[in-house]
């Protein structure tokens, strides 16, 4: 990989950060096929290629907006003794409008009786890390966001899941959600933490 090239690749990563608000600007289609490309080409135990996507848009991201403020419920105590005042303030506006965002991508992991579970769940978040990166390519802004575990058999029912067949079987887990959109604001990215977090053996 020439310098270049490797230095893009690494200014993409450092550059990556969530955003909650988003202009009220549509993604267009093939922006996020190729997204969603980018998350198949991620590794995966035993190469089952194991994520499932729930990409949801239009009346349905609407629809959505309630069981967003009722996942906040279960976090809200948490976050408030985390948070400064003003960004629970802000985070609770999120929740109540997915600031804006006008795609959510649901994202499951089949888990197959012949993997082990945290392979399986694995190569998911591996594919939604590559959403995000590639999110970071096209100037859209995105955030991962675990609060739909929160209720997440209402999610299942809302967006159909439970009737598929590996559902059924117990083998379909919600993972987390990705609201993605063109970003209206610059948030500062925090620190990242080194110590403590790396060990060297030779």
């Amino acid at each position: 990989m020439g310098q270049i090239m490797r230095d893009d690749f690494y200014n993409i990563i450092k550059s990556r950060k969530s955003i909650r608000q988003f202009k009220k600007q549509e993604v267009p289609q093939e922006v996020i096929e190729r997204l969603l490309e980018a998350a198949s080409h991620a590794p995966s135990g035993k190469n089952y290629q194991n994520w499932r996507f729930f990409v949801v848009q239009g009346e349905k991201r609407n629809e959505y907006l309630k069981y967003s403020q009722k996942s906040w419920l279960g976090i809200k105590d948490i976050l408030q003794k985390k948070l400064k005042p003003s960004l629970y303030a802000f985070t609770e506006r999120f929740f109540f409008t997915m600031g804006d965002a006008p795609v959510i991508i649901f994202a499951y992991s089949w888990n197959s009786p012949e993997e082990r579970h945290y392979t399986s769940i694995g190569s998911v978040y591996m594919a939604v890390q590559n959403i995000n990166l590639a999110c970071e390519v096209e100037g859209l802004g995105c955030c991962t966001m675990g609060a739909p575990l929160e209720i997440y058999k209402e999610v299942d029912r809302f967006l159909g899941a439970d009737q598929l067949e590996e559902y059924r079987k117990g083998e379909m887990e919600l993972l987390c959600a990705v609201a993605i959109g063109y970003p209206d604001h610059n948030p500062p990215k925090a620190a990242r933490q080194t110590e403590g977090r790396i060990k060297w053996l030779k």
